[in-house]
């Protein structure tokens, strides 16, 4: 008799967490996974909880032990694995049964599964799930792609593992096929971003103002008690505090400062592109990795262009302003990308409600959330153009805190520090505020050099230029 409600395949780090987490809530889970070694210290890691838990050494026994219709999750890498493992469990399937991809998967990949199992009659749910294995072990914040049939199935299950927020289950379907992974792709490019200016300004502390690692740390702790609370925020307070075992240095101070990246973050700047809006403070932030990644020619240009950075004379009250504008900034570019995704695919992507799925439970949670979730329920109501800088109560933050951002772009820039992300997201914030900017030039040179046309203020029609006679 089939005993399990779900299937997990991949007993990895988030997939050993995730079924953990199901079974501590009651679930019984049938598990596969590639390397069946792995079971039997996973069992005896769950202790009581392998009760619930049930391996299978081929995937015909794992398919067998689940309740019909069936729900697998897969918990494996994104690409080429994810269609290697669909190619092998869809024969053993029916109609009906449900196949989840729980995985950091190119959005593009999930519209294309889900429209060839769907001639199959399969289900195909595309899931994203943040916070890590902490996340995935005691609630996550998870964003379905899914049919309105695949959500109803799973919403009881999902919304007992999920993260919550004052008894608010972090989890929501957010629209048909790809729209859970591209909700999760522009959580990563936020991410990135967040992290990146964090950094930013723990330069400027440590190296503008001569302030140490643990100083550091302790100033950040503070801030995180108030309008910067973050889950970023506090473990870099914490990180900043740590010494090395080894050499009694601070820790942060041993690590090699060339930071990597998995993709999505890249992928965040592709759909921007693709569509046309700007996500520059997520671009610079992943351009400053890569930048970051070229450690040996950082070395020889410091000798050869001087690397010399200035001492800077800002408060802190003024930094903490500066990455306030910053991060306000960086989430209105990413909500903006889920508008103009939700136009281009047809997805009805509730963005308030996004906002408050990930105020638990994900990497990005913070207490600006909570502003942009009333901000985007004021949009709904046809406020702010569509636009989330345009909110009156954001535009009220923008206004109080980006003449911190301001001066501190400017000493930096001065002073020789780089600020990529944080002067990425100023140089944004002043070019939408411009009524009247100097495209109107672009438009001539195109025009002359490509015939391209243009046109005229208050007359409808193009029109070409006198260079053309």
């Amino acid at each position: 008799m089939a005993r399990a409600q779900i299937g997990l395949y991949g007993l990895g780090t988030m997939g050993s967490a995730l079924a953990l987490n199901l079974a501590e809530q009651g679930i019984d889970v049938a598990l596969a996974n590639r390397e069946t070694e792995r079971f039997d210290p996973f069992l005896d890691e769950a202790g009581a909880l392998s009760e619930r838990l049930h391996a299978h050494l081929t995937l015909e026994g794992f398919v067998a032990e689940l309740a019909v219709p069936r729900i697998v999750l897969f918990m494996i890498p994104s690409g080429p694995p994810m269609d290697q493992m669909i190619a092998r469990i869809a024969p053993l399937l029916a109609p009906g049964d449900m196949i989840i991809d729980a995985g950091n998967a190119d959005f593009h990949d999930t519209r294309r599964r889900s429209a060839a199992l769907a001639e199959k009659g399969l289900e195909f749910v595309g899931m994203g799930v943040s916070g890590g294995e902490e996340g995935a072990r005691c609630g996550p914040s998870m964003m379905v792609g899914a049919s309105a049939q695949s959500w109803a199935r799973l919403q009881p299950i999902l919304e007992r593992i999920a993260a919550r927020y004052q008894g608010d289950p972090c989890v929501a379907h957010l629209g048909p096929d790809g729209a859970g992974h591209f909700v999760k792709t522009v959580h990563n490019g936020i991410e990135y971003a967040d992290m990146q200016m964090i950094a930013e300004i723990y330069g400027l502390l440590r190296f503008g103002t001569g302030r140490s690692p643990t100083d550091i740390g302790v100033l950040f702790g503070e801030w995180n008690g108030g309008a910067l609370q973050s889950y970023l925020l506090e473990i870099t307070s914490d990180i900043l505090q740590r010494s090395d075992p080894v050499t009694g240095h601070p820790v942060v101070d041993v690590i090699k400062d060339s930071a990597g990246q998995k993709g999505t973050g890249r992928w965040t700047v592709i759909e921007a592109l693709r569509l046309g809006q700007s996500a520059s403070a997520i671009e610079a932030a992943v351009g400053a990795r890569s930048w970051s990644s070229e450690k040996d020619t950082r070395q020889a240009a410091e000798t050869i262009l001087g690397g010399a950075r200035l001492a800077l004379d800002l408060s802190p009250e003024v930094l903490a302003d500066a990455l306030k504008a910053g991060r306000i900034l960086a989430h209105a570019q990413g909500f903006r990308l889920l508008t103009a995704a939700a136009l281009e695919y047809d997805w009805s992507l509730d963005l308030a409600r996004i906002a408050e799925i990930w105020r638990a439970g994900c990497i990005i949670r913070s207490a600006l959330l909570d502003d942009l979730a009333d901000a985007l329920r004021a949009q709904d109501n046809g406020d702010a153009e569509g636009h989330l800088i345009l909110a009156p109560a954001i535009a009220q933050e923008l206004a109080a805190s980006v003449p911190a951002l301001r001066e501190v772009v400017a000493a930096a820039v001065h002073a020789g520090h780089a600020l990529p992300s944080l002067s990425a997201a100023l140089a944004w914030y002043d070019s939408m505020r411009q009524g009247f900017g100097t495209a109107n030039l672009i438009q001539a040179q195109r025009d002359v050099f490509g015939r391209h046309g243009f046109e005229r203020l208050g007359q409808e029609g193009r029109f070409h230029g006198p260079w053309w006679g």
